[in-house]
């Protein structure tokens, strides 16, 4: 089996994803992703016609944002026409899963050069969520909508599993709250530091001029007292009523005994945002024939799932699984980077593995700076390079949750 290295990383600032208000909103979700694939093809002198595939990761294909936003997107960057381009959803994880399905093609023997990544643009689902109330249509069904396999596994709503999550682990409102103050001091140290640096490229308007260049989430003035003041965010929603039921009801056919307060809220969840990331993966072949300077080698990959109805536990099985992949102790690695989708699962992550905080997501997280669904986990893995190459680190370890009770999971080692 061939190597697969990381070439390059390079990602978007995230912009406020709401219509009309954020800086990015305003845009195609394609200039977006041909903002990232441009940046690539520049930055490494890449001849487009020698890239085998663009494997891309968009969660809500629809409008916009449909119709294979990697093929798409690669012809907005100018790519050659010969340079393909496909596009997947595993929810919140697709963003991984575009890279390790690229190292896979590589690692195979069969593609030599790769580029994954991921669009999504929250501005426009929440345009599309309008047209859908304004055409007066119907809210959608919990769970998968096909009433089988929703009587066997009931899935309810991310932020509602949360609060299940935190009740269930004991884990208390003051500790959710604790991680996410972590999360935005160490992103407005990173950013004014320069961390981002390296990977961040901005993106322009039509015209040439800057829709954005850095990062226009973060809240680094948020205090531990405003945290506290704020009030739960699923409690209302975990009791509205959908075709006779409502998302408490769906967790409490599988556990019904649970009952809980909520302890997430707007400070304590992922932000909503625009962005898009890419990376370049190569075979070494293909790297020493274009001059190219691998910057890390993929070490292992693997997909865990776990329970739906809860959605959000799999990363902990993913972590140790790709451990076991790789033949390594979590000892061995330097840089852990876990989607802060919402801190329970941050914190459960840390309790369950027994990890250093210092080493777990060491500039910030989707907390701070926002979680672009279908681009996160390529954005995490670019964050993960920058940040073993600043330390000085070895291997990086990046995971995350996604619904349907899913996690994909990577090791990287820098070179």
């Amino acid at each position: 089996m061939s190597d697969a290295y990381i070439i390059d990383a390079v990602r978007t600032p995230r912009g406020v994803g709401k219509p009309g208000k954020g800086a990015l909103s305003h845009l195609h979700p394609q200039q977006l992703a041909a903002t990232v694939l441009k940046a690539i093809k520049d930055r490494n002198k890449l001849d487009t016609a020698t890239v085998d595939d663009i494997i891309w990761s968009t969660s809500t294909q629809e409008g916009k944002q449909g119709g294979d936003l990697g093929r798409m997107s690669a012809l907005a960057a100018g790519y050659d026409i010969t340079a393909s381009g496909t596009t997947l959803d595993r929810f919140c994880g697709g963003g991984i899963t575009s890279v390790n399905l690229a190292a896979a093609s590589v690692m195979s023997g069969m593609e030599d050069c790769v580029i994954a990544g991921g669009t999504e643009m929250m501005s426009y689902q929440q345009i599309l969520a309008a047209e859908r109330a304004n055409a007066k249509m119907a809210p959608r069904l919990m769970g998968s909508g096909n009433e089988q396999l929703d009587a066997v596994h009931p899935q309810s709503h991310q932020g509602v599993c949360g609060d299940a999550i935190a009740t269930i682990e004991g884990i208390s409102r003051e500790a959710v709250d604790a991680l996410a103050l972590v999360s935005q001091q160490r992103a407005k140290k990173a950013i004014d530091e320069g961390r981002f640096a390296k990977s961040v490229v901005p993106v322009l308007n039509a015209d040439g001029s800057v829709a954005l260049d850095r990062e226009e989430f973060p809240r680094p003035e948020t205090t531990a007292e405003g945290l506290a003041s704020l009030k739960p965010s699923f409690e209302q929603l975990a009791d509205f009523e959908i075709n006779g039921t409502t998302f408490k009801k769906q967790i409490q056919r599988r556990y019904p005994n649970l009952e809980w307060k909520g302890v997430h809220h707007a400070g304590n969840s992922s932000g909503v945002v625009d962005g898009a990331a890419a990376v370049l993966i190569t075979s070494k072949d293909y790297a020493d024939k274009h001059g190219l300077k691998p910057r890390a080698r993929i070490v292992a990959y693997a997909n865990q799932g776990d329970d739906p109805t809860l959605m959000l536990n799999a990363p902990v099985p993913a972590a140790k699984k790709v451990l076991a992949k790789a033949g390594l102790k979590k000892e061995d690695i330097d840089v852990w980077e876990i989607n802060e989708a919402f801190a329970v699962v941050a914190e459960k992550f840390i309790r369950d593995l027994d990890l250093d905080r210092e080493k777990v997501n060491i500039n910030g997280g989707s907390i701070a700076l926002g979680h672009p669904i279908g681009a996160t986990g390529s954005i995490l893995i670019g964050t993960a390079l920058d940040e073993l190459e600043r330390s000085g680190g070895r291997y990086g370890l990046v995971t995350m949750c996604a619904a349907g009770g899913m996690a994909p999971a990577i090791i990287i080692e820098r070179l």
